[in-house]
C-alpha cells in the first residue's frame, strides 16, 4: 500500500500538484516511515511550494535513513541556497561530489556558491568542469548553461595598442570570455586557447564567433589553412564581420594568395571602412606583391583615420625604403620609433631602430642630424644644463645596456615628458 501511495505522490508531482503529492507521501510514510525516497520526494514537493525549511527538514531526514543518498545532499544545498545559507550549501554539494565526481549538477550548484561567495576563479572552474560533465553526458543545454556563466564571470581585458605587421587582430564583439581566451594566445598559450575552443565548438558546432577566434589563434600558431578553414566555416553560419575577412584576408597572403588576400581585405574594407588594421594588412599584401605606390596609398589611409598607428609610419617606411625614398622612409621610421617609445613598446621599437640604422649607416650626415635634433631638444628640457643630460643618459645605460646613443636620448626624452604629465 506505502508503494501505491508513494507512486501516487510522484505522479502528481509530475503534474506540479504539490499539495496533493504532499498528502500521497504523508499517507506512505505513515505506512511507512523508514522510507527514506518518500521523504526526498516530500521534500522536493516543499521545496517547489515555496516551503523551504520543510523541505530541509525532509532531505535531513533521508539523510538519517541513508548518509550516502548523493541526491538529498545535492537537494539540501540547492534548498539552503534559497535559504542563503551558503556554508551549509557548499558543504552539501562538497559530500555530494565526493560521493560522485561526475555529477555535474552538483558542480554547477557549487559553482554558484562560490560565485556568491566572491570567489569567481574557484566559480568559473566549477561551471567548466560540469560543462566538461554535460558535454560527456550529450546534455548540451546544461553545458550552454555553464558556458554562459562562464563567460559572464570572465572580467573585461585591457589590451596594449601593439600590433604587429604579421599578427591578426583580436575579436572586439565576441564577449568576454572570447576576449579571455584571445588574450591568452596573445601571451603564447595558444595550446591551452586552442584546447578550451575546441570545447566550446564540441558543445556547439554551430558557435559561429567560436570558429572566428579559432581561427584568429591558429594564425597566430602559423596554421593558415586551418585558419582559413575557420574562417570559412565562420562565414557559412552568417557571421559577416570585416575581421573574419581580414584575418583570411591575412592567412591567404601567407600562403602566397596575393590576389585573394586583397579581395578578403577589400571585403574587409567595405564592412568596416574605418579599421586601420585593414588597411595597413592591405599595403602589405600590396608591398609583398610589388606594388609599392598602392601599398604607401594604403598606409597613408590608414594615417588619416588614425594619425599616431606607429604600423603605418613602419610600414610605409619599408615601402619607400623599396623606392629608394630614403628621407622619406628616415622620417617614417623616426616618426614610429617616437610613437612605440611613448608606448613603451620596446619591441618593436628596437626593430624600427634596427631599420632606421641600417639606411643611415649609408647615410652618416642625416645620422649626425638627426643625433643632434634629439641632442637639442633633451638640452632644452633640461633647462640648458647638459650635465643634467649626460647624468640621465648614463643611468639608462646602465638599465639597458646594449642600446644605440640615440634611443637613450630618446628615452630619456620620453621619460621627462611622462613625468612632467
Amino acid at each position: 500500500m506505502n508503494d501505491e501511495f508513494y507512486n501516487q505522490g510522484l505522479e502528481k508531482a509530475k503534474q506540479k500538484d504539490y499539495a496533493g503529492a504532499i498528502e500521497d507521501f504523508n499517507q506512505a510514510l505513515r505506512v511507512n516511515p523508514y522510507l527514506g525516497a518518500a521523504y526526498l520526494q516530500r521534500g522536493l514537493a516543499y521545496y517547489n511550494s515555496g516551503v523551504i525549511l520543510q523541505a530541509v527538514s525532509d532531505y535531513t531526514e533521508a539523510l538519517k535513513l541513508d548518509s550516502q543518498n548523493v541526491e538529498a545532499y545535492y537537494c539540501r544545498a540547492l534548498a539552503r541556497v534559497g535559504l542563503k545559507n551558503l556554508p551549509g550549501a557548499l558543504e552539501d554539494v562538497d559530500k555530494a561530489i565526493k560521493l560522485n565526481l561526475n555529477y555535474a549538477a552538483a558542480y554547477s550548484l557549487r559553482g554558484i556558491v562560490r560565485r556568491k561567495e566572491g570567489y569567481i576563479q574557484d566559480a568559473i572552474a566549477n561551471f567548466k568542469k560540469a560543462a566538461e560533465l554535460y558535454l560527456e553526458q550529450k546534455d548540451k543545454e546544461n553545458c550552454r548553461l555553464c558556458l554562459e556563466n562562464i563567460k559572464q564571470l570572465q572580467p573585461p581585458e585591457k589590451t596594449a595598442p601593439t600590433p604587429t605587421t604579421a599578427t591578426p587582430g583580436t575579436i572586439g564583439t565576441t564577449g568576454d570570455y572570447f576576449t579571455q581566451l584571445l588574450d591568452k594566445a596573445e601571451k603564447g598559450d595558444t595550446r591551452e586557447a586552442i584546447a578550451d575552443l575546441n570545447w566550446v565548438l564540441q558543445a556547439d558546432p554551430q558557435d559561429a564567433q567560436a570558429y572566428c577566434c579559432r581561427g584568429v589563434v591558429r594564425c597566430k600558431m602559423g596554421n593558415y589553412r586551418e585558419a582559413i578553414a575557420d574562417f570559412n566555416q565562420a562565414l557559412q553560419l552568417n557571421f559577416i564581420d570585416g575581421i573574419v575577412y581580414r584575418n583570411r584576408g591575412k592567412a591567404r597572403s601567407q600562403l602566397g594568395d596575393h590576389f585573394g588576400a586583397i579581395a578578403d581585405l577589400n571585403q574587409a574594407i567595405q564592412i568596416q571602412p574605418q579599421d586601420t588594421l585593414v588597411y595597413v594588412a592591405r599595403g602589405n599584401v600590396y608591398r609583398a606583391m610589388g606594388d609599392y605606390l598602392r601599398a604607401i596609398q594604403d598606409y597613408s589611409q590608414a594615417l588619416q583615420i588614425k594619425v599616431d598607428d606607429a604600423q603605418a609610419y613602419y610600414n610605409r617606411g619599408i615601402a619607400y625604403t623599396f623606392l629608394e625614398e630614403l628621407q622619406k622612409a628616415i622620417a617614417d621610421f623616426q616618426k614610429a620609433a617616437s610613437i612605440f617609445c611613448q608606448q613603451e613598446d620596446w619591441d618593436n621599437y628596437q626593430q624600427v631602430l634596427n631599420s632606421l640604422n641600417k639606411i643611415q649607416s649609408s647615410s652618416p650626415e642625416s645620422t649626425k642630424a638627426t643625433y643632434n635634433t634629439l641632442r637639442q631638444r633633451l638640452l632644452s628640457m633640461v633647462g640648458g644644463h647638459w650635465e643634467i643630460a649626460q647624468r640621465l643618459i648614463q643611468q639608462q645605460r646602465e638599465f639597458n645596456p646594449g642600446m644605440s646613443e640615440e634611443w637613450y636620448v630618446q628615452k630619456v626624452i620620453y621619460d621627462l615628458q611622462r613625468d612632467r604629465g
